[in-house]
């Protein structure tokens, strides 16, 4: 196993790493909207909370070689459903035609007061 770390994602806030790579895969963690600088959450709706997210989960993705292109899977936790629609959009936009398997879950709460939450497995 290789741990992936960068500081251009916000550093792990328990005792986990940024992504952990393992035959090929590299498996994110969840990566809500902080930002890295301040590790403070962007503020904002869901929008600005989705696109900080997509930024950090990109700047792992990169640590490891990659691009959002390699992610073939990713779970999206948002802590109300209501809030589909604008993070499908955000969403769409930052995969292009590129359109990995997806589960989509609402939860009670995510770390910090976060709105959205999202963990990608990608291929190397």
């Amino acid at each position: 196993m290789e741990a992936i770390k960068t500081d251009f994602a916000p550093a792990a806030i328990g005792p986990y790493s940024q992504a952990m790579a393992l035959d090929g895969l590299v498996f994110t963690s969840g990566q809500i909207p902080l930002d890295p600088a301040t590790m403070k959450l962007v503020e904002g709706g869901i929008d600005a909370q989705t696109r900080q997210v997509f930024r950090n989960l990109q700047a792992v993705l990169d640590a490891a070689g990659l691009t959002l292109a390699a992610v073939v899977k990713t779970t999206v936790f948002l802590q109300d459903m209501t809030d589909f629609g604008a993070m499908n959009t955000i969403y769409a936009e930052c995969f292009g035609h590129h359109a990995p398997a997806r589960s989509t879950v609402e939860v009670a709460k995510l770390p910090l007061g976060a709105k959205v939450e999202i963990e990608c497995i990608a291929a190397r």
